[in-house]
């Protein structure tokens, strides 16, 4: 490993294995067997954090940006006020041999409302 002397105490010089402790008097690396002086590692501490990113990536979430969308116009009558124009989208929310849904928002009063 490349300059890891000084900042990774905890790992072997030579293959970047963690290192054990299985002597008072040492530090074994348990791949080569390389051995440290244990005053060398004795006394120190890592700390590290993880990111909500880190977990993702490593067990391959993929996140989707939220994004703005023009919804479509269309004529049909609100159910909740009468009113005769609606913004819409579709879904696939059941199995891919059924139909989509589509989704309605009134443009006057807000009510979403769903056709099947």
């Amino acid at each position: 490993m490349a300059n890891t002397q000084g900042r990774d105490f905890l790992f072997c010089h030579l293959c970047g294995t963690m290192l054990t402790a299985p002597s008072p008097k040492y530090a074994q690396c348990p791949l080569c067997k390389t051995k440290r002086d244990i005053n060398d590692v004795k006394d120190k501490e890592i700390s590290y954090t993880i990111s909500a990113e880190d977990i993702r990536r490593e067990l391959g979430i993929v996140v989707m940006e939220e994004q703005k969308v023009q919804l479509s116009k269309v004529d049909k009558k609100c159910e909740k006020c009468g009113h005769g124009e609606a913004k819409f989208y579709t879904r696939q929310m059941r199995s891919a041999d059924e139909g989509q849904t589509t989704f309605y928002t009134c443009t006057r009063c807000g009510h979403q409302f769903q056709e099947n």
